[in-house]
């Protein structure tokens, strides 16, 4: 699989960089004043700045919560899923959607999470027990 790029507005670069390079661990590759990439689990994303950004307000309902749109992140190993709540609640995350397991006992049952970074922008980051259930149907 090939990675994804995706370019998203920060108000702030300082706090993107603690966050995303600090916090959630991404190795950060070129910058400018105006903009930095990160390697997200093998993925480039790249903060943009915007000192007007604000996150949006539009929620859907999914399997009982409002899941915010848009929103972005990856899909990770169990493991590595693990791995991330960890270090987020160990530094104290306040999390939109607190880890669990959505659809349990569902095609596509899944692990998941949803943060926001300091900007606003809504992240989720799941997990599969069998990936094959990533795009199941019932």
């Amino acid at each position: 699989m090939r990675p994804f790029h995706l370019a998203f507005a920060v108000h702030d670069l300082d706090a993107a960089r603690s966050f995303y390079g600090g916090l959630m661990g991404c190795a950060e590759g070129r910058s400018s004043d105006q903009w930095i990439d990160f390697d997200l689990y093998g993925h480039q994303i790249v903060a943009h700045l915007d000192p007007s950004a604000r996150p949006g307000a539009i929620t859907n309902p999914v399997d009982g919560h409002d899941v915010p749109v848009p929103h972005f992140g990856v899909v990770l190993t169990m493991t590595d899923w693990q791995a991330l709540a960890d270090r987020l609640r160990a530094a104290g995350m306040a999390f939109g959607i607190e880890p669990h397991i959505r659809f349990k006992g569902q095609a596509g049952e899944q692990a998941t999470m949803f943060f926001r970074d300091p900007s606003g922008n809504a992240l989720e980051f799941k997990a599969f027990a069998d990936d094959a259930m990533l795009f199941a149907k019932d």
